[in-house]
């Protein structure tokens, strides 16, 4: 598979930030900021979290970056770190203040003729606010990153089977809340 102009330019980031070029960083950041902070905002549904696990996220980077072999793995790398912070986040998050119950359980008395396009996009983003944090994470890695199921398994560091599994009672959850006959 050849690779995109965007992927070699990143490789090449990567490689000037191994060799202490602060500049290369900064631009390494300016083109991966907005993705990763909609992954860390989407896991945690916070701005102000998302914002905190970002900057734990690049401090790991630049810990980490001198020791990363292969720059061409550097978006699996920072997304599987992103996501050891978002689970970070969430320990301490139940720890702090053990989670009080928020199952919100809303019945659709309107029918799917009478939703317009915009409501059933508001009820999708609602419903995906419901979901688990790890639900939100593969939907998000799938659906907005555009991960495949191998390097969704990689980020998450669990098997390509579980990924699909999780995916699939996701989807079907997801199904469940908007209604029988969703097309979700």
């Amino acid at each position: 598979m050849a690779k995109s102009r965007a992927q070699i330019y990143d490789e090449l980031l990567v490689l000037k930030c191994q060799q202490g070029d602060r500049e290369a960083f900064a631009e390494l950041v300016e083109r991966w900021q907005k993705r990763l902070w909609q992954y860390a905002f989407q896991v945690s549904g916070s701005q102000t979290a998302a914002w905190d696990i970002l900057q734990e996220t690049w401090y790991g980077v630049v810990k980490g970056i001198n020791k990363l072999k292969d720059t061409a793995v550097f978006p699996r790398w920072v997304f599987r770190i992103l996501n050891h912070k978002c689970v970070d986040w969430q320990r301490r998050q139940h720890l702090q203040s053990q989670l009080s119950d928020k199952l919100v359980n809303q019945t659709q008395d309107e029918s799917d003729e009478k939703l317009n396009c915009a409501e059933r996009a508001e009820n999708l983003r609602q419903a995906v606010e419901k979901l688990s944090p790890e639900s939100r994470a593969i939907l998000t890695l799938r659906y907005q990153a555009g991960f495949n199921m191998a390097q969704i398994a990689g980020i998450l560091d669990i098997a390509e089977g579980t990924v699909k599994s999780r995916l699939h009672r996701t989807l079907k959850k997801l199904r469940e809340m908007m209604g029988a006959d969703s097309d979700v």
